[in-house]
């Protein structure tokens, strides 16, 4: 059966990146089945502007901003397309016949729940003109600017986690899908380019969201006993690297501390952990991918699922 493809992206105030992905959207050939943009509480033309230019582009309005990982999640939800390809409002596909390979590649895995792809990236300028990104891998983790995930994968592992705001939905959707049996691949075949602007970025907020996230995913997937040294390890990790960034970053700390107990509660609600082993085996996946096969079903093959 032919797979189809969806393109989702979340955007907020950032017009002008929008309209130079949304051009290259136009441009791709074969067009992809479906569209989808939330507009998260933007306060510019955006609005107009797509109504105006892309028309038949599907838009889910959010009067006040909800963040990336809650406009994911509905996006993703709401979509009929059997493969969703995830984009920031500053990213897009490079290769023009993007969709044709990208169902392609899903449709020759069954097993493949995440296919990633590498960035082209103003914040690593060595990457703008890369000519070979190596051979594909299997991966922990990923950039929702430039992923494609398989919607009923996505559906069965539990979507994105909406408290999370922004940060951190990756390793978290990863280690899910990972758990279940579900490879996570970085495909080298094809990739983004991601223009990476400043605009509504923030590294201090930013820190202070992934530290907290992370810790409510510890909350939520780890397993007791080791939850609590795996959360103390994490929590002195983020300390130590506010500690590197300077005095300012380090004293501010407690804020992602409270933010975080805050939502304990709300994690312990939605905790379903997994079995030590292969939460181990992920972690070790984050900083060291698997390239071959035989080693990656060793791991997380399904005939190793507890």
């Amino acid at each position: 059966m032919k797979l189809t493809c969806g393109i989702a992206i979340p955007t907020h105030n950032r017009r002008m990146d929008l309209q130079r992905t949304c051009a290259v959207i136009a441009a791709l050939e074969p067009q992809p089945d479906e569209v989808v943009i939330c507009v998260d509480g933007c306060r510019d033309d955006t609005e107009i502007f797509l109504r105006n230019a892309h028309p038949t582009f599907r838009l889910i309005i959010n009067e006040r901003g909800l963040g990336a990982s809650a406009a994911r999640d509905t996006m993703f939800g709401s979509m009929e397309s059997d493969i969703v390809l995830s984009l920031d409002d500053d990213s897009y596909p490079i290769e023009t016949d993007f969709v044709r390979r990208l169902c392609e590649i899903f449709s020759t895995n069954p097993r493949l729940g995440v296919a990633a792809f590498p960035q082209r990236s103003d914040e690593f300028p060595k990457t703008l003109n890369a000519t070979d990104f190596g051979p594909s891998h299997f991966i922990g983790s990923y950039a929702n600017c430039s992923v494609a995930i398989r919607k009923s994968v996505f559906l069965e592992v539990g979507g994105y986690f909406k408290e999370f705001w922004n940060a951190y939905d990756e390793p978290d959707f990863a280690l899910r899908c990972v758990a279940a049996g579900y490879e996570v691949r970085l495909e080298t075949s094809l990739s983004v380019r991601h223009h990476y602007t400043g605009v509504q970025r923030n590294e201090l907020r930013t820190h202070r969201l992934h530290a907290r996230n992370e810790l409510w995913s510890v909350f939520m997937r780890c397993p007791a006993p080791q939850l609590f040294a795996v959360a103390l390890f994490r929590a002195m990790r983020q300390f130590a690297y506010a500690c590197k960034r300077g005095w300012r970053w380090a004293l501010t700390e407690p804020v992602w501390w409270f933010a975080c107990l805050s939502g304990v509660p709300r994690c312990l609600e939605s905790r379903k952990p997994i079995p030590w082993g292969r939460y181990r085996d992920w972690m070790k996946l984050v900083h060291r991918p698997i390239v071959e096969q035989a080693r990656w079903l060793e791991r997380f093959g399904m005939e190793n699922l507890p």
